[in-house]
């Protein structure tokens, strides 16, 4: 139960951070293009890549490895709304855009 309570409240923190975050990047762009989500999945990619390096390491032990990445970066990190945007792109005749946006993901993401 315990395990399951330190991934909630890390998913928690997260989801609030995703959201606020995201919010803030978009509302300084002048453009439909996602910047607020593609902002988040970069961050969060990089702080999962530090969350499991640091892990290997042995800097950083089960409970704490759980919160940050399964709970924190699973609850700031968002492939739903990825897929969800990139569809819309798609949808409304935006397919550079769209391209631009998965690349950048990919990309982005797993440096």
């Amino acid at each position: 139960m315990k395990i399951i309570l330190t991934i909630g409240v890390g998913s928690f923190i997260g989801g609030v951070l995703r959201y606020l975050l995201a919010q803030s990047v978009q509302a300084r762009f002048l453009s439909t293009f996602p910047w607020g989500t593609l902002g988040v999945n970069v961050v969060g990619c990089f702080v999962i890549g530090l969350i499991f390096g640091l892990s290997e390491k042995g800097s950083l032990n089960q409970e704490w490895r759980l919160f940050f990445a399964t709970g924190l970066c699973g609850g700031f990190t968002t492939f739903s709304a990825f897929s969800n945007e990139t569809f819309g792109m798609l949808r409304d005749g935006q397919h550079g855009y769209a391209l631009l946006y998965i690349g950048m993901s990919v990309i982005l993401g797993s440096s």
